[in-house]
């Protein structure tokens, strides 16, 4: 039976060291970032971490992120980095932001799906980075939700698809994010996001002066991906959907009404509520931040309305909307309308 622990107000150290022990046992944890929820295993034990893909009917050629507590877990892990990679990680760690780094032979190949590199992130969340100090061992966490479905941004939205297939899920409320970390490589000395996120281009251009965004943010990627979420359906409710965006709103409108089916649910800003004659309205708020933490939550409450059809109003790729957009796009599984 799954326990689950509330961190909500205060961690329980207590009930901390028993999630530690966990880990340590080759156990799963599902625990809160400040991004979303990550199902975790000790980065080390090989077959901890195959019970993470079989938990979450993951593909094994989907590499996973390692999570640190702090940079004097690197040096075991990966090789030396190099100035430019260092000052990334001195700039984004702990944070939202995972970098790309040649893997020593410690990380088992499963977690890098046999590539010789591994992707290394420190949260910001407080719990998170209680539990691997705590553990004092790298903890491997994709996020929490079964493969193609959305990431968890609550443990409500995830705590059922995990019942008896975790043994621990500690509850830290909704995540402040509520999108994936940026991840980065850099390729011939230029950072590149491989997968967008909270941390954006401009950001990383303000420390480096110099970034560059992967060909395959916006299509599916084929063969071997260095990042999660590039290759997959991923982050998709299980109805029909379609996204649609123009930068003109009073096309947008009428591309999204000309869709509209008999039980269509529409997702997307605030202000545009009662420009539709549709069968359900959730609004997704009217900043980037705000679309950034209600998504994923909202893509699962669509489900239960049972509609026909989903279509979601897209926001311009530029800032954040860059990883606002890369979500739904593989959300809508690339049905996706622009005029």
């Amino acid at each position: 039976m799954t326990k689950i622990f509330n961190f909500k107000n205060d961690i329980n150290e207590e009930e901390l060291n028993i999630a530690a022990n966990c880990i340590k046992d080759g156990k799963l944890v599902i625990f809160p970032t400040e991004t979303v929820y990550g199902i975790g295993a000790n980065a080390l034990d090989e077959d901890a971490v195959d019970s993470i893909f079989i938990a979450k009917g993951r593909a094994n050629d989907n590499p996973l992120i390692v999570h640190i507590s702090d940079f004097s877990m690197l040096e075991k892990l990966v090789e030396e980095p190099t100035k430019l990679e260092q000052k990334l990680m001195d700039a984004f760690m702990p944070g939202p932001f995972t970098l790309i780094l040649k893997k020593k032979d410690i990380i088992p190949d499963n977690v890098s799906a046999n590539l010789d590199t591994v992707g290394i992130r420190m949260p910001a969340n407080k719990i998170a980075h209680d539990l691997i100090k705590t553990t004092n061992l790298p903890i491997a966490a994709p996020s929490a939700n079964i493969s193609s479905r959305p990431s968890g941004t609550k443990v409500e939205d995830i705590k059922e698809e995990f019942q008896n297939k975790v043994d621990i899920i500690i509850d830290g409320g909704e995540t402040s994010v509520g999108l994936e970390s940026t991840v980065v490589k850099v390729i011939d000395g230029i950072p590149t996001i491989l997968r967008p996120g909270k941390i954006t281009p401009e950001d990383i251009i303000e420390i480096t002066g110099i970034c560059k965004l992967s060909d395959n943010l916006f299509k599916k990627a084929e063969g071997v991906v260095e990042s999660p979420g590039m290759k997959y359906k991923h982050y998709a409710p299980n109805n029909k959907c379609i996204l649609v965006y123009s930068d003109k709103e009073e096309l947008l409108i009428k591309l999204i009404n000309s869709n509209i089916k008999e039980k269509t649910l529409i997702i997307g800003n605030a202000k545009n509520k009662n420009k539709y004659n549709c069968y359900k309205y959730l609004s997704y708020g009217t900043t980037l931040e705000e679309i950034s933490h209600n998504i994923f939550s909202l893509l699962r409450e669509a489900d239960i309305y049972e509609p026909d059809l989903i279509i979601i109003e897209g926001v311009k790729k530029e800032g954040l909307g860059i990883a606002i957009m890369n979500r739904l796009i593989r959300a809508s599984s690339y049905n996706y309308i622009e005029e």
